[in-house]
């Protein structure tokens, strides 16, 4: 018996000393690749190395999984070696799985091999939104054959969206139809209920904005804000669902939160309310600014640039083209921390400057900027807007530029057999039916001046009138110049001299409000940003002595 307990304790000696050598030369190598990690610059690739060097020494199962971790990681964060990153993941998750209490591992190498598929994943759906959708269909069948109808809606609830994105309408109908019925039968976690219904609410809504049916909308927008605020008021449940198959999650609550203020200002921008727009954008910023300090996820950077982008629309409508400038600014910015974000809105940025350019009479760079986003762009929709935008730059550049408008005209509608007032008309009573009161007011306004050319003074002023008073409702500052003008022009001809006076004075204040602003806009530093066509955003920009367009086409 003594024999064998000396036996015994000096087995243990051993495997302690063992134990204490292998702990030695494992924190020796660990302490190289932190060093090398963390100099300045980063030496990955030795840090690479020293990491490495642990596994010839057959470590413990502990230390394998760490140091797999570890490699994980660098590689990850550090490089472009995806698939050398997800294979040292899937070990370290794998290896912690058979090591009891080793949860700090295993949840970690979990969560960053999620990442690291969520970007597959978008890479993607970027490439082919076909196949994309077939792989949700089939995560929707594998949902309802494990029985969780949670996951389910969740892959049929992306693949509307990819849908959506395609325009293939006829197959988003009955698809969000079925997931309406399944949210609404679902019973389960309260959370998870309501972040399915703010999901499939989301779709609806964005559904019926894409088709300007900004009336039509508001039901299910006012859904979709009541959801947002029954969610705000719940607590999460740490109690895990029964079926492992529910535990995807879609949208954190506070994300879901800045999404339905992004829905919401979309909305106000096509109805024409542009300072309920302002004021759904701010508190939609300030909470961005927040979630940011603490998470720095790729989506979050995308709601503050789509946010910015219609804020931007608005302050040029609004006549604050100064401001305007300064948030294309904050838009490059942003999209210089990410080229992906940029690759996704270089096109929408080219856009906006082009829209500047012309706001402040500089016609030469608005066209060099709409050039550049045509190219930039296979968006059917965007591809539009930008073109008819061309148009009018060509239009107001008289006839240098002739044949390039003809051509374009011919590209934006073939048929060139209309009659323009019959189907101005026809845009005044879609735009009354669905609330669209900008389209509105650029109809009356467009439609009187057409019939005072015309020399029908009493129907120039039966549109020019409302057309002031929403103009001043939404407020749009070209409508409301535009429509002064007329007033003061058609008074002056019915020979109400009054009424003339004021109509000019109206006129006056519009255009020094708007002269006032052109110039603190093209004193601006970031005024030059309309010179840049080619590659990534500038990253400063020098300051200017002063305007240097032309005024008198404001006036």
């Amino acid at each position: 018996m003594a024999a064998q307990a000396a036996a015994a304790a000096q087995a243990a000696a051993a495997q302690a000393a063992q134990a204490e050598a292998a702990e030695s030369w494992y924190l020796a190598l660990l302490g190289f690749a932190e060093h090398f990690r963390t100099s300045s610059p980063p030496k990955i690739r030795l840090c690479v190395h020293c990491l490495q060097a642990v596994f010839p020494f057959k470590p413990p199962q502990r230390i394998e999984a760490r140091t797999h971790l570890q490699l994980g990681s660098v590689l990850y964060h550090h490089t472009k070696n995806s698939e050398q990153a997800r294979s040292h993941l899937e070990k370290a998750w794998l290896i912690s799985q058979q090591i009891p209490q080793f949860e700090d591992v295993k949840f970690e190498a979990a969560s960053l091999l999620s990442e690291l598929y969520c970007q597959e994943q978008l890479h993607t759906l970027e490439k082919d939104l076909v196949s994309a959708c077939d792989l949700l269909g089939v995560g929707a069948e594998y949902a309802r054959v494990v029985g969780s109808e949670y996951t389910r809606a969740l892959f049929l609830l992306s693949k509307g969206m990819l849908l959506l994105m395609e325009r293939k309408l006829q197959e988003v109908h009955p698809l969000l139809t079925l997931c309406g019925q399944i949210v609404e039968n679902w019973q389960g976690n309260p959370i998870q209920k309501e972040s399915l219904r703010v999901f499939f609410l989301v779709l609806q809504v964005t559904h019926y904005l894409d088709a300007g049916q900004v009336k039509s909308v508001k039901p299910c927008l006012k859904q979709l804000q009541q959801c947002i605020q029954t969610i705000s008021t719940l607590h999460d449940d740490e109690i895990l669902p029964s079926n492992p198959a529910d535990l995807f999650h879609w949208l954190p609550k506070e994300h879901m939160c800045v999404l339905v203020y992004l829905v919401t200002v979309m909305h106000s921008m096509q109805a024409g309310y542009l300072e309920k727009a302002q004021k759904y954008t701010d508190k939609a910023l300030m909470q961005l600014e927040k979630l940011k300090m603490l998470d720095c996820s790729p989506i979050l950077s995308s709601f503050q640039v789509i946010l910015l982008e219609h804020i931007i629309m608005c302050r040029l409508v609004t006549g604050h083209k100064a401001t305007a400038l300064q948030e294309i600014s904050q838009v490059c910015q942003l999209c210089q921390q990410s080229p992906r974000l940029f690759s996704n809105h270089a096109a929408q940025l080219h856009t906006l400057l082009g829209l500047y350019c012309v706001s402040v009479n500089c016609m030469d760079n608005a066209e060099a900027q709409f050039t550049t986003a045509l190219r930039l762009t296979n968006h059917q929709e965007l591809w539009a807007f930008i073109v008819t935008n061309l148009a009018s730059v060509y239009i107001r550049e008289g006839n240098r530029h002739q044949e390039v408008l003809y051509s374009l005209l011919e590209r934006i509608n073939p048929d060139h057999s209309f009659p323009v007032r019959r189907f101005l008309r026809e845009t005044l009573k879609m735009s009354n039916a669905e609330d669209l009161n900008r389209l509105t007011a650029c109809s009356l306004v467009l439609l009187g001046h057409i019939f005072y050319v015309l020399g029908n003074h009493r129907e120039s002023n039966n549109m020019v009138v409302p057309a002031m008073q929403l103009a001043s409702k939404i407020p749009d500052m070209s409508v409301q110049l535009w429509s002064s003008a007329l007033l003061r022009d058609l008074n002056k001809a019915c020979g109400n001299a009054m009424d003339a006076h004021e109509a000019a004075q109206m006129h006056q204040n519009f255009s020094q409000q708007l002269l006032q602003d052109h110039i603190e806009a093209c004193s601006l530093p970031e005024h030059n940003l309309i010179t840049w066509t080619d590659g990534p955003p500038p990253l400063q920009f020098q300051a200017q002595n002063g305007p240097n367009t032309s005024l008198a086409s404001l006036l």
